[in-house]
């Protein structure tokens, strides 16, 4: 698919409509096509079913691969779907935003000289998505425990554990900040990874099994207090995620043109009209990780002129794969490594360019710049603790929570999963596996 560009007659400073809304939906069409059913098949076939499956143990919630291929290739998809949701209830997200070039694909037997991985994210995402369309049910609701668990944070690790604990009997209430369920799956993601509400009808088949309330525009520290939950319920899980986006330390970045990048990429998932999102002529999106990627892509998509991404390291430090930084420069986006960026360089209050030193430290390199009307800051998130009340009666390693191997917290009764804890890789198939795990050991508390 061609990239629809804007016309270099634009606007300058940040603005909306570069595009239309015609030239925007176009550009904005899915990043993967998905398989259709003989394609699949035939996909499936070139799986050599390994036995001691490195695929397997390359994924965060244990998927048996070789297992829902082979079904696939014997054309039983729906029961593909039972073997990938059995493990993992967001199977479907999953296909769609893992990086799986990093992981099951990334370690194929198949991935040498001049073969290729077997297609693993679109052959699940195939098998997922089919058992949904024929509304197959996979799972019911466990025998009555009389116990109830309260969770925190309806995204990948708060939905991954009610769905686990309700099957296995126990009543769950769901407390969530925002207007919608799905966290970063319906918040974070790039929108042309997620369209036509997949996140939300996702959210529906997760929560459809029962037992499973949602008590949104809810506020942990605000609406309701750890103490308040800790009366209410037998067990607690924790998924609060994290809080707003890192500063960069830098003068000027208060200017006006200088947004969050994961608060544009929110804008992009709940607008009605994509067209309607603001973005500048030129854009540089200051990061390395996927936020960065998806952010810098989605504004070309727009219709930004230039697109550059600045990354203090090199390529191989980038928490962004070497596939995914090739994508963005497929889509017209530069990526400059070895770039520190020192200034916001401001005119009558707004972004004009970013000042940059060359390197990694912060002193010693040779300066450039960079010309921008748009800055979009991709730096990670800050912790989100304060949210939990009595933040301090819990261990934290840089304001996240430490947690054992069955994801309970230093404060009895209490488990947590997702970005909140320390020690994980922000990825949404990590959170799903946390919040699997934490059912289960919450499951085994209070049988007890």
């Amino acid at each position: 698919m061609e990239l629809i560009t804007t016309a270099h007659n634009g606007p300058s400073g940040v603005a909306a409509e570069r595009l239309n809304e015609a030239e925007c939906q176009s550009n904005f069409c899915e990043m993967h096509a998905p398989l259709e059913r003989n394609a699949a098949r035939v996909e499936a076939e070139r799986c050599y079913f390994c036995f001691d499956a490195p695929c397997t143990e390359a994924c965060p919630t244990g998927i048996d691969i070789p297992g829902f291929i082979r079904m696939i290739a014997s054309g039983n998809a729906v029961g593909a779907a039972g073997l990938i949701l059995e493990e993992n209830i967001m199977g479907g997200t999953c296909a769609r935003a893992c990086p799986v070039e990093t992981l099951c694909e990334g370690v194929c037997v198949r991935n040498h000289g001049d073969d290729r991985p077997v297609t693993i994210g679109l052959l699940q995402r195939f098998a997922v998505d089919d058992a949904l369309e024929q509304g197959t049910r996979f799972f019911s609701r466990g025998e009555r425990t009389g116990k109830t668990v309260g969770v925190v944070g309806a995204g990948p690790a708060g939905l991954s554990c009610a769905h686990r604990l309700s099957v296995l009997g126990h009543d769950v209430v769901v407390y969530e900040a925002k207007t919608k369920s799905g966290g970063l799956n319906e918040y974070g993601l790039a929108a042309y990874k997620m369209l036509n509400g997949f996140a939300q009808r996702e959210a529906e088949f997760i929560t459809s099994l029962g037992g499973i309330e949602i008590v949104h525009d809810t506020i942990l520290g605000k609406d309701v207090s750890l103490e308040e939950l800790q009366e209410r319920h037998d067990a607690l899980l924790l998924g609060i995620g994290l809080g707003g986006g890192n500063m960069l330390g830098i003068p000027g970045e208060e200017a006006e043109g200088v947004a969050d990048a994961v608060a544009f990429i929110d804008d992009l998932r709940q607008t009605d009209k994509l067209s309607s999102v603001p973005v500048g002529r030129q854009v540089v999106v200051i990061g390395g990780g996927m936020t960065a990627i998806d952010a810098a892509v989605q504004a070309r998509l727009l219709g930004a002129e230039e697109v550059t991404i600045a990354y203090r390291r090199g390529a191989d430090a980038m928490k962004a794969s070497i596939v995914e930084q090739e994508f963005a420069k497929i889509r017209g986006v530069a990526i400059r490594y070895w770039a520190q960026p020192s200034a916001v360089m401001i005119e009558e209050g707004r972004a004009v360019a970013v000042e940059f030193q060359a390197g990694a430290d912060s002193a010693g390199g040779e300066k450039f710049v960079i010309p921008a009307d748009m800055v979009l800051k991709a730096i990670g998130q800050g912790p989100q603790l304060e949210r939990a009340g009595s933040a301090g009666s819990f261990e934290q390693v840089d304001g996240r929570l430490v947690v054992d191997e069955t994801r309970q917290t230093s404060c009895p009764g209490i488990w947590a999963g997702g970005d909140c804890i320390a020690g994980g890789d922000d990825l949404t198939v990590s959170a799903v596996q946390d919040g699997k795990v934490a059912a289960n050991n919450i499951h085994q508390a209070l049988s007890l």
